[in-house]
């Protein structure tokens, strides 16, 4: 796996970031490949602010990849700073060759080097083989948590 790249995603991206993003059925309820328009709003956001870092994993010239990592500077925690982990996903068929495991890596050896002293991510209820991958690279369900739709 030597020949795998991780580095900043790009608006040439964004067709295989949103297809990657729409591939199970959370996600084909929430995203829309056919109307790229918020996507490229949203990413222009996202390069504008220093703490956001979207990524994408790269084989062969193809996207495999993809996960969003966003640090956070704070208060609590004697002013610790911490780090969220969201949009993982991992092209089909790539599931299950550790490109998974290799991404999270990134994020974690990213936010050490960012200072954060924690790393968080959330991952819905119904994704029970998410819940147990994170579970082995050590993350704790630890907490409950909340969401309001606006």
């Amino acid at each position: 796996m030597n020949d795998l790249s991780i580095r900043p995603v790009a608006l040439s991206d964004l067709p295989a970031v949103v297809a990657m993003l729409a591939d199970d059925p959370l996600g084909a309820q929430r995203e829309s490949p056919d109307d790229l328009t918020p996507y490229n709003t949203a990413l222009q956001r996202l390069a504008d602010d220093p703490n956001q870092h979207v990524v994408v994993a790269v084989r062969e010239e193809r996207i495999v990849g993809t996960l969003q990592l966003t640090i956070i500077p704070g208060l609590s925690r004697r002013g610790s700073t911490r780090s969220i982990i969201e949009g993982v996903r991992v092209h089909a068929d790539e599931r299950g060759s550790g490109l998974g495991t290799q991404m999270i890596q990134w994020a974690v050896d990213e936010s050490r080097r960012q200072e954060c002293q924690l790393v968080q991510l959330t991952s819905d209820v119904t994704r029970t083989d998410a819940r147990r991958f994170y579970e082995r690279l050590g993350f704790t369900a630890s907490h409950v948590g909340f969401k309001l739709t606006l």
